[in-house]
């Protein structure tokens, strides 16, 4: 049997099986937990588990092509543990600014209690951001500069958080609204968000953004290969994330409020308009030099 029909196989044996493991999940005949196991106070939770495969699939995509781009590994390697802690601290901080009202001003010591639940991704990526550029400018002889290096993480950060939504969907959180459609989602009543006690099933957001996620990854790791110029494919993510999460965010009913506005709609908004505006700069600049 050929290589290729038997990885297409086993991906259709997988999203049989997910299928029917879903059917059940949302029906409500299985109620699914948000731990792998659990040993006295000690819980493995799905959530912290996917982000971590997330970073590591992510991780060895990128390994694979930095022979490709004359990339040093040494300086992915410590460009990327300073990403992920700028990350997580952008995800927390972004969290509870937009929480300090509501919650974090009255209970000041849940702050720093990130095991509670609180992580942004729009944080995250500002973050992230904030941490290569920092990175490319202070490491002395960077192997790469950047913009290539927002391209590096850009073109499999989508894949990460692909795999982080199923976080959501153990901790049965990040759900949308209402609805009556056959593949509403039940919810346990614990789980449910004030003033929707009496509904069942609601819109499953997690599986809309991780699948449209793994689409918007495919579609950019592939691209980054045949790009014009460092940064486009940052640009892209910004552009095709920004759609996604703009209408997944009219969906939710857990969002970050700023006065009548969520938060992720403005930020995509935002985000959307510089991915427009910085591919066409590139693009642009790139064309003017061939003049």
């Amino acid at each position: 049997m050929k290589k290729g029909l038997l990885w297409l196989l086993l991906i259709i044996v997988f999203v049989v099986f997910l299928a029917m493991f879903l059917s059940k999940v949302f029906s409500g005949q299985i109620l699914v937990k948000r731990y792998i196991f659990k040993v006295g106070p000690f819980e493995l939770r799905w959530y912290s588990t996917l982000i971590v495969t997330g970073i590591i699939l992510g991780y060895i995509l990128v390994r694979r092509r930095l022979e490709i781009y004359k990339i040093n590994p040494e300086h992915l390697d410590e460009a990327l543990f300073w990403a992920i802690i700028f990350g997580i601290l952008g995800a927390r901080i972004y969290y509870v600014i937009f929480m300090w009202k509501d919650f974090y001003s009255k209970y000041p010591s849940e702050i720093f209690k990130i095991w509670h639940g609180g992580l942004a991704i729009h944080g995250a990526v500002i973050g992230g951001i904030f941490s290569v550029y920092l990175y490319t400018k202070l490491k002395k002889d960077c192997s790469f500069s950047f913009l290539q290096g927002l391209d590096l993480f850009a073109s499999v950060l989508p894949l990460g958080q692909a795999l982080g939504r199923w976080g959501n969907f153990f901790n049965y959180e990040a759900y949308g609204s209402p609805t009556n459609l056959p593949w509403g989602m039940y919810v346990p009543p614990s789980h449910r968000m004030p003033g929707y006690e009496n509904f069942t099933k609601f819109h499953p957001t997690f599986l809309y953004e991780s699948i449209i996620d793994f689409l918007i990854f495919l579609i950019l790791y592939n691209y980054d290969l045949k790009k014009k110029n460092h940064g486009e494919t940052t640009a892209l993510y910004f552009i095709f994330y920004s759609i996604n999460r703009f209408w997944i965010e009219s969906l939710r009913t857990d969002s970050l409020y700023f006065r009548s506005f969520r938060v992720a709609q403005l930020i995509s908004i935002v985000l959307f308009m510089i991915g427009i505006i910085m591919f066409i700069y590139l693009r642009f600049q790139k064309n003017k030099k061939e003049v």
